[in-house]
């Protein structure tokens, strides 16, 4: 039997999520001692806790590198809106989280972001049949202050579902 993207994209899901440890949140102390990229890492070795946003909308964090970040999640009926496809808000909380993190992964100990805007454009919906989607982000740009990224939900035919861009406050914690 011939094995798919999307099968290896949920062979790889599943093993990630093996090593993970319980979601939860961690401390601002915890946070303020690890750069950005050393935090989002350990959501993959069980050092960090995944956040329990992840949790309710059933998404997992592939990889994170330095400005650049994979989650991955697969839609479901429980994600619908009244009309019978994924509600918007599954997409944008996928878009925000993939654009937030690329940028967090730039970020030194002692430093955390906010999102102060978020554009996002859908191109076509999603329902329990789409199989699993990846929200990767990518900073287009970092300062002291202000961050800018772009990112794009794709499925494992490279199809595009929605893309978005963002721009996050940088500040001390």
């Amino acid at each position: 039997m011939e094995t798919t993207m999307s099968d290896a994209w949920l062979a790889e899901e599943t093993e990630i999520r093996t090593k993970a440890a319980p979601f939860g949140v961690a401390s601002r102390d915890y946070l303020r001692e690890r750069s950005g990229h050393d935090f989002l890492n350990g959501m993959n070795t069980g050092e960090t806790p995944p956040p329990p946003i992840a949790e309710l909308m059933g998404f997992v964090l592939i990889r994170a590198d330095h400005g650049e970040v994979v989650f991955q999640g697969t839609p479901g009926r429980q994600h619908y809106n009244p009309s019978g496809m994924v509600h918007g808000g599954y997409a944008a909380t996928l878009l925000d989280t993939a654009v937030g993190c690329a940028v967090h992964s730039t970020l030194p100990a002692g430093k955390g972001f906010t999102t102060l805007e978020l554009k996002v454009n859908y191109i076509r919906g999603m329902n329990d049949k789409t199989g699993p989607v990846r929200a990767e982000g990518k900073v287009i740009t970092a300062g002291g202050q202000v961050a800018v990224a772009e990112g794009r939900i794709v499925d494992a035919n490279g199809k595009i579902y929605a893309h978005a861009t963002t721009t996050c406050l940088i500040f001390p914690i």
